[in-house]
Parts: C-alpha cells; structure tokens; sequence
C-alpha cells in the first residue's frame, strides 16, 4: 500500500493504565494491505512545542470495520497530548510506513516478546498469526503488574506467558529468563519489540537456538519516510534508516 495523508476521525480513546492509552480511529479513505509491524505518524494538534509528527506502531486493523488503532505511552509533551484527544476530534496521520514482521507460515510454532509498550506492534501480528494457522505463544514482560496492560486481548489470539521484574504477576525476572525458549520443539520464528538491552538479549538466545528472529527498532523518527536521516542504524549492509529500510529487521542483518 502506497504512503497516504489522511484525516482520520477518533473513535475511542481508552485509558489503559496510569500512563497507556489505546485510541482507535477510523480514516476517511479505506484501510489495506497494512501489514504487522508497520507504524503511523501523527501530527501532534495544538500543541507548539511539539512540532515534528510522533511515530506510533500500528497496533492493530479492523478491516471490517475499516478502523486502525495505535497505543501511547505518555513520554514527553507530545504523547501527553495525544492522549487528551476527544471521541470525534481528528487527527492529520500518514500511513502506512516502513517495513514491517515477515508473516509466518500456516501451522509454524512462532513466539512473539514484548517488552513494556514494546508490545504495540505484536497484536496485530499475533491476530494474523492465528487466523493463518500458526501455532502462536506471547511472551509480555514489565515492570510490575501495574505495568501490563491488554493480556486478556493476547489470550484470544494465543498462548500467553507473563513476567515481571518484581514478580508481582507471572514469572519473576526478565523475559528472557522464562523457560519458554526451552520449549520443545523448538520455535520456528521469534519476534520482539521492546527495550533494546531485551531485544539484543532475546536475539543472542534466538541465535544460540539458531530460530529465524525479527525485532522492531525505535528510534527518532522526524519524518517517518527517509528524509530526515535522524533515524539511521547501522546493519551489516552498511547504515540504513529505521522508518524505511525497517522498522523491522532480521537479526542477522544488525550489528548486535
């Protein structure tokens, strides 16, 4: 799907926790072809001090119902912002951008990781998974159980496994520290988006089990479509711009 500007109208704005937000919007064109992984920005409305368009993952599609939503983290003004947004207020979104997860083939055994709001781009991916066949386990890690959010959603699409630092929910630790990558057989792909010490740590464990794995960047993202050049990282094929060459990457393509 080519690149589009598009007003899209808010639908819902929900609170998910003290500081996350879903907000579901639908556009005025029609929403296809989006695919896991890929993101949106979105021009911050009355708000000066936030004057370039803020990236957000697209966390999930409703073709149906020809709706897309995205979920915000309150991290600075112009996320703050957004999540004061009203049902029927508008926002000016370009759409859809970069690179996203390759999809899984039917009945393969796949492991989707997120890390805190690094789970914004796994819905999606986690909904197509299932509905082509795939085995489907997720593994979400946080903070505290304070910090999860939307788990009772990835239970309907697979096989979910919780932790937290604090071990106030789930296994106590780090996600990469859950016995889940010890499952047999062994996964056929893993995917994970999230703090970047987890990702790196979740791709040394995928290359020990030698398992496909793809992981979603976050960078600074000004433009969103390679102009800018704020959001380049470095790859085995030289430096690449996150928003368009990603922001999905296969390991094997990063110098971690």
């Amino acid at each position: 799907m080519n690149k589009n500007i598009s007003e899209f109208v808010v639908i819902e704005n929900s609170k998910l926790n003290y500081n996350n937000f879903l907000i579901v919007l639908k556009p005025k064109i029609i929403v296809e072809n989006i695919q896991p992984g890929q993101f949106v920005n979105v021009q911050i409305k009355d708000s000066p001090a936030t004057f370039l368009r803020r990236p957000f993952s697209i966390f999930d599609v409703d073709y149906e119902k020809n709706t897309l939503s995205i979920l915000v983290k309150i991290a600075g003004l112009g996320s703050k912002k957004l999540t004061e947004i009203s049902k029927g207020d508008s926002l000016d979104i370009i759409f859809p951008l970069g690179k996203g997860f390759t999809r899984p083939r039917p009945n393969e055994k796949v492991l989707l990781v997120g890390g805190g709001v690094g789970i914004a781009p796994l819905m999606f991916l986690a909904r197509e998974s299932n509905e082509i066949g795939s085995e489907v386990h997720i593994l979400l890690g946080a903070r505290s159980k304070l910090d999860h959010i939307l788990i009772d959603d990835f239970k309907k699409l697979g096989n979910v496994s919780i932790t937290t630092d604090d071990g106030s929910y789930g296994t106590k630790g780090l996600v990469i520290d859950h016995d889940i990558f010890g499952l047999q057989p062994k996964f056929d792909r893993i995917y994970c988006c999230g703090p970047e010490p987890m990702m790196k740590a979740v791709a040394q464990k995928a290359r020990l089990l030698d398992i496909e794995c793809e992981v979603s960047l976050e960078n600074m993202m000004a433009c969103g479509y390679g102009v800018c050049l704020c959001c380049v990282t470095k790859t085995t094929d030289g430096n690449k711009c996150v928003c368009t060459d990603g922001p999905v990457f296969n390991i094997k393509e990063l110098k971690w």
